[in-house]
């Protein structure tokens, strides 16, 4: 139902794209945007593993220096059939821990060190199962094409908005006629749009790596137990976390109780763990 929910999403928010530039500039306008903020994301997605990880101090682990850390994800990648990933640790006491590389074969698996002291071996199992089904699934290029659809959007609203003040953009007697209503309403809410289905993507594909998560450490009571410890610490733990990066984390390091649920990259924590508690595995 989540992957469906997905591929959903991503056609609306390719649909919302091709509106969006027709309203602004036609194809050609869409094309330009969509191939600017290509360049800046896969520009990132490509880098991604070096970035992120620099960003939060992250330093990789050898066998020698964590051993338990180690040794279990190396089982749990051959479990899920993943080449093993390279393992950091990020120093800070917020138990939390995220995925990252443009590949399987060029991935990372990052705990922080509050991690480490705060779960126990079998709600780690849990939660490096969790972050090798983002490997496994994609999900770092998933979001990534989701964000490059999105921020095409934004630009060609931010493009709309500056001809509208200068009188430039396509004229009303245009072959493919040029709809300023269309054009106001594509630069109030298309970002807007874009920036909530952008979010559900996030959402749907935290559910999905869950459930594969859970099957990849053989129970998904592990992962379930881990995801309460990991939320409740989150709200007392303060991050200094990037809220760019918030997405990439188990669970948020932003401490956002009052934001709506709809603005939020993760589900609703009591709704994964009730998920997770009612899986059966065969």
């Amino acid at each position: 139902m989540n992957s469906l929910r997905t591929v959903a999403l991503m056609a609306a928010l390719t649909a919302l794209l091709v509106w969006a530039g027709n309203a602004f500039g036609g194809q050609s306008g869409m094309l330009i945007a969509f191939g600017i903020a290509m360049l800046l994301n896969f520009g990132s997605y490509w880098f991604s593993d070096k970035l992120v990880l620099r960003m939060y101090n992250a330093r990789e682990a050898t066998e020698r220096e964590a051993p338990e850390l180690y040794s279990m994800v190396r089982s749990l990648a051959q479990r899920a059939e993943l080449p093993m990933p390279k393992v950091y640790l990020i120093p800070g006491d917020q138990p939390n821990a995220f995925a990252t590389g443009r590949n399987p074969e060029h991935a990372a698996v990052a705990a922080t060190e509050g991690i480490m002291r705060a779960l126990s071996r079998e709600e780690l199992s849990g939660v490096m199962g969790h972050e090798l089904a983002h490997i496994k699934n994609r999900d770092i290029l998933i979001g990534t094409i989701a964000a490059t659809v999105a921020g095409a959007i934004s630009m060609l609203a931010n493009m709309a908005q500056w001809a509208m003040i200068f009188g430039g953009g396509r004229s009303s007697d245009d072959d493919e006629g040029g709809n300023p209503i269309a054009g106001l309403l594509m630069i109030i809410l298309a970002p807007f749009a874009a920036m909530l289905i952008q979010m559900a993507i996030s959402r749907s594909r935290e559910y999905i790596a869950d459930a594969d998560g859970a099957r990849i450490a053989g129970n998904p009571r592990y992962l379930s137990s881990a995801l309460r410890k990991l939320h409740n610490a989150a709200q007392q733990i303060p991050m200094n976390a990037n809220p760019a990066t918030a997405h990439m984390f188990i669970v948020s390091p932003l401490s956002g109780g009052a934001i709506a649920g709809l603005f939020s990259t993760h589900p609703p924590m009591e709704k994964r763990i009730e998920k997770l508690e009612s899986m059966h595995l065969s």
